[in-house]
């Protein structure tokens, strides 16, 4: 924003301090001359200073003495607060400088300086702190993106490769079967449009452009495991869902494809034969909660914790029919964040993982 030059701010509060040092001092003045040079008002005990080497008579020092020393006084204590004030002035605002030499860097690029501003707490140093803050969470943000836009690209860079070397060798041998050639172009094809969908499903999350409306977790989660039922009984998986009714409020749409993605990881990722998936919901008065937990192999804590970073892949996702696009997970992270709630994933003793998404409690109805 363009603003006009103005006054600084530690001008004016030097000015402030001059300004109310010089009342002070005129105040104090004028005391002095109504009570001491203006006479004494009758019924005051006046001292006897007759046994002091000098005494001033009645009217010696009056108005023809006063005047000059008085605006001598005020003009030392002019120059005393403009110093002074000064003087306080820098240095109670020395940490706003820090801050702005910290905002300006920002502004250029650079999230890594910290201000870091010594001393004990007080409104500056709030002020620092908080800033410190939004620099690491702005750091991190970047950093994130930044990663999550070089995985991007090269999981769209993949399929767009494949599809010229189909084509290339379509070109090169004419009598190439091209039923095959079709199917293969399809499928990978179909695997480019999903990761598109998936990315842009991620985007709006993080935008939170949704309209809020009263949802039953346990009814999304219900719909969610009868769509994922044919594959589970293909891969001999058995969904199990129980729960309570658990109203929140959210997108309908999001908060199903935050279901769907966990029971269809859970699904997926399980044990090759007779495998089990456990979906429940359950709540209270601030707070509504999905579960979904399902068998399969030992995790390592490491490996869980990296689970919802976009394109992070388990131990055995890559290569197999219904490996997805690798965001899975992230999906589900930022629809829960978009609806201020907590994922929390655990891995279960007996193998497998237990992912938890806690959200916000409808209030009730009037």
């Amino acid at each position: 924003m363009d603003r006009e030059p103005g006054v600084s701010v530690r001008l004016r509060l030097t000015l402030s301090y001059a300004g109310f040092l010089m009342l002070a001092g005129g105040l104090l003045l004028a005391a002095v001359w109504v009570f001491l040079l203006r006479g004494t008002p009758a019924g005051y005990l006046v001292p006897d200073l007759s046994n002091l080497p000098l005494v001033f008579e009645r009217g010696s020092f009056g108005p023809a003495v006063f005047g000059p020393a008085a605006v001598t006084v005020l003009a030392f204590l002019l120059m005393f607060g403009l110093v002074g004030g000064w003087i306080l002035a820098g240095r109670m605002l020395a940490p706003l400088t820090r801050i702005t030499d910290a905002a300006r860097m920002a502004s250029n690029g650079s999230l890594t300086h910290r201000i870091r501003l010594p001393g004990r707490k007080d409104e500056f140093r709030e002020l620092a702190d908080a800033f410190d803050s939004m620099l690491a969470q702005l750091d991190a943000h970047v950093t994130e993106q930044q990663r999550f836009a070089a995985n991007a690209s090269h999981e769209l860079r993949t399929p767009l490769a494949i599809s010229k070397a189909l084509l290339d060798v379509a070109r090169t041998d004419p009598h190439h079967d091209t039923g095959e050639l079709v199917d293969r172009l399809h499928a990978v094809n179909t695997r480019a449009i999903d990761l598109t969908e998936a990315l842009l499903l991620l985007g709006r999350a993080d935008r939170r452009s949704f309209t809020r409306e009263r949802v039953d977790l346990s009814l999304v989660a219900e719909e969610a495991a009868e769509t994922l039922l044919p594959l589970a009984e293909k891969r001999g998986v058995t969904i199990e869902t129980s729960g309570a009714i658990t109203p929140t409020l959210g997108s309908h749409a999001l908060l199903l494809q935050l279901a769907t993605n966990l029971v269809h990881n859970a699904t997926v990722h399980n044990l090759p034969a007779r495998g089990t998936v456990r979906v429940t919901t359950s709540g209270s008065r601030r707070t509504v909660v999905l579960t979904v937990e399902n068998t399969g192999e030992t995790l390592a804590p490491e490996l869980v914790s990296t689970l919802t970073e976009p394109f992070q892949r388990g131990t055995a996702r890559v290569g197999t029919d219904h490996a997805g696009a690798g965001l899975g997970l992230a999906i589900v992270k930022s629809i829960t964040r978009a609806h201020d709630g907590t994922l929390t994933l655990a891995p279960r003793a007996a193998g497998g993982l237990r992912v938890t998404v806690r959200l916000p409690a409808a209030p009730p109805r009037r």
